[in-house]
């Protein structure tokens, strides 16, 4: 098995290994204690919090260990929220975080709080002064990603913290996806980050808070990790963490370029060797070891199940999965497919022969999903379509075309009303228009992608009533060749 899914998690780091197996002998005691099995156990754990905060440019009384990346997130957010509030309730994030941080703006809100969210490109990158200026007198805590979790793309950390800097609003960098790859971005106030993504054990999480952030925990009070993290700690995982991250760190140099040469490698033949596919992210501004591309007229989790047969560990943030039926919020908020995706993440160590087996099985995997369709595919594109301006919004429908061509996909899921879409559009002339009557809501995203993918007009959407639906929505299609 090829395991290309180290954004989920990476496997376990030899260092690691050899760590967690010597800590389990010389760490097992309770750091808190003065007997010297206790000592010993606070010292490793005092040199593994140096060790990580040396990585991340903190200092070591600013590192405090969580069970996870996520309650890092959520002890960052809710923490610093409560410690600033008489700032404000006002709470500031990207549309592109990550779930955690969903979370928590949610909680924040459902308790009287105010949240806003701050849009993104095509490419899956906020613009600096966009998102400065939807901060507020009353902004208790910005948050932005380093790196993106299933595109790729970077933030522009940076910029965005020198002007939450200007603002006196602090700034929490989830660096979960990047801590260990590359450089911590300079000016965060809070960061967080989890062992598991760099090859340390999983249940260690970080959360750094710079000296002189207001941070209250929200949680009841608790003399461990400085009181910001309530519970035991796990000395000998937390030693593992320290020591792979310490390793990685040393590696990622060399790895970094090896990995971004066969991820480049994957970006240009993925379109040549497929047709109808779209790769997503930032070309550049990117993790050097991650891509994701989305297939049209493919249902996600089937292209993964015959990938995962072919020897192939990846992942997809489909609209079609099955544990949500919703599409992805990240693909969603850049305004590309979200049917058919494909993340694909190299850990370090990936061999150039497993990449080349994985672009000579794709396209037939791909072309045995798509073929009980009967479509009339296009040979592959060589190079990527025309990028449509951010920001344009979703048009509405005036006036009803009464002669336009009604595909009821009514109670249908994703990709099913874009492929009726591809099968009927041929059927009206050029000029004509083509209402397909949808309402899954991946459609309202897909269909426009769909139109820019086969250079078709978007017409816009309208009440599914108005074309003889029941419920949900018409999404008109204007054929142009």
């Amino acid at each position: 098995m090829s395991y290309f899914d180290v954004a989920s998690t990476a496997p376990l780091h030899p260092v690691a290994r050899q760590a967690l197996t010597a800590a389990l002998d010389e760490g097992w005691a309770d750091p808190a204690r003065l007997y010297r099995s206790g000592r010993q156990a606070a010292m490793l754990l005092d040199a593994a919090r140096g060790t990580v905060a040396e990585v991340l440019g903190a200092r070591a009384d600013e590192i405090s260990f969580t069970a996870s990346g996520t309650q890092a997130v959520h002890l960052g957010i809710l923490g610093t929220l409560r410690g600033n509030r008489r700032r404000g309730g006002h709470l500031l994030h990207s549309a592109v975080e990550h779930s955690s941080v969903l979370h928590a703006a949610d909680l924040h809100e459902a308790s009287g709080g105010e949240v806003s969210v701050a849009p993104v490109d095509r490419l899956g990158r906020v613009e600096a002064a966009r998102f400065a200026a939807l901060l507020r007198d009353t902004t208790a805590l910005a948050v932005l990603q380093h790196a993106n979790h299933e595109v790729g793309s970077l933030q522009p950390v940076d910029e965005v913290a020198g002007l939450c800097r200007d603002a006196g609003v602090p700034l929490l960098v989830d660096a979960a996806q990047s801590a260990g790859r590359l450089d911590v971005p300079a000016g965060w106030s809070l960061l967080t980050a989890s062992a598991h993504k760099w090859g340390g054990p999983a249940g260690v999480g970080v959360l750094a808070v710079r000296k002189g952030v207001r941070y209250a925990s929200p949680l009841p009070a608790d003399e461990r990790e400085r009181g910001r993290v309530p519970g035991y700690v796990n000395v000998p995982a937390i030693v593992a963490a320290a020591a792979s991250l310490r390793a990685v760190r040393a590696e990622a140099e060399r790895e970094n370029a090896r990995l971004h040469a066969l991820v480049e490698r994957i970006r240009a033949r993925v379109p040549q060797l497929v047709p109808e596919v779209e790769v997503v992210g930032d070309p550049v501004r990117r993790l050097p070891h991650l891509v994701t591309f989305s297939c049209l007229y493919v249902d996600g989790e089937v292209l993964l199940g015959e990938l995962d047969r072919a020897g192939f560990a990846v992942s997809s943030g489909s609209s079609c999965s099955s544990s949500t039926l919703t599409p992805s919020h990240v693909l969603a908020a850049m305004g590309v497919l979200t049917e058919g995706n494909v993340r694909v993440s190299l850990p370090y160590g990936t061999a150039e022969a497993d990449v080349e087996r994985f672009l000579a099985v794709l396209p037939g995997l791909v072309a045995g999903v798509r073929e009980p369709l009967g479509l009339d595919l296009p040979q592959p594109a060589r190079q990527e379509p025309a990028r449509p301006q951010p920001g344009a919004g979703t048009p509405a429908v005036d006036t009803p075309a009464v002669d336009a061509l009604v595909v009821d996909a009514l109670g249908k899921r994703c990709p099913l009303p874009v492929i009726e879409l591809a099968k009927r559009i041929g059927e009206v002339p050029p000029g004509g228009t083509v209402a397909v009557l949808a309402d899954d809501e991946a459609a309202r995203l897909d269909i426009p992608a769909w139109c820019q993918m086969r250079e078709q007009e978007y017409v816009g959407e309208a009440p599914a009533a108005a074309y003889g639906g029941d419920r949900g929505l018409a999404y008109v299609v204007r054929r142009l060749s």
